[in-house]
């Protein structure tokens, strides 16, 4: 009978370990850098809710298909994101540029992507332009190497990324965000 119950609970964890090692793994949302898709909370600065948004991120989806423009990705940060952030570690941002591509900001915080205007709908106005706090990357350019991927929060004024630490390799990307399942009210899937 003990040995029933130490098998079970040993064949649990060894299920639930793997699903995160291969699945799907939790990840909170620490800071304003993707607000308004992805809350942060308060009282820390430019957060808008009372609970930070916990999300799920797919781990095998990106060996299935290609990252896409667009996408919301978990990633290992390159190493000097922690000397220019003050911190590193797993990052989750928004997918700008794919290899190969030059990206651009113009003087009105909107990114192009090799001559072409990339539709941000996810872009509220007021969080477009970089605030008095942060680096001004208008007029800028980056050029993203074969392999790499170049990384931007939705708050672009609030955002440590790849405009300040340089693109990420294929390797660094630990999955896709498929959902946010907490809090309650903040329930989809993306």
């Amino acid at each position: 009978m003990t040995i029933d119950w130490l098998v079970t609970i040993v064949g649990a964890i060894a299920i639930v370990l793997a699903i995160k090692q291969w699945v799907v793994n939790p990840y909170r949302i620490p800071s304003s850098s993707m607000e308004p898709t992805l809350h942060c909370a308060r009282p820390g600065p430019d957060c808008e809710a009372r609970f930070s948004d916990r999300v799920l991120a797919c781990r095998f989806c990106y060996h299935l298909w290609s990252p896409k423009r667009g996408d919301i990705v978990v990633f290992k940060t390159p190493p000097l994101a922690a000397q220019r952030c003050g911190a590193g570690g797993t990052f989750v941002k928004r997918l700008i540029g794919l290899p190969g591509d030059t990206v651009h900001e113009d003087k009105n915080g909107f990114i192009w992507i090799d001559g072409k205007k990339l539709n941000e709908p996810y872009i509220q106005p007021q969080r477009r332009l970089e605030d008095a706090h942060n680096n001004d990357y208008s007029g800028r350019t980056w050029h993203v190497p074969k392999g790499d991927y170049f990384f931007m929060g939705d708050n672009r004024g609030e955002s440590c990324d790849s405009r300040r630490w340089g693109s990420v390799p294929r390797k660094n990307l630990i999955g896709k965000v498929i959902a946010t399942y907490w809090p309650p009210s903040r329930i989809s899937v993306q």
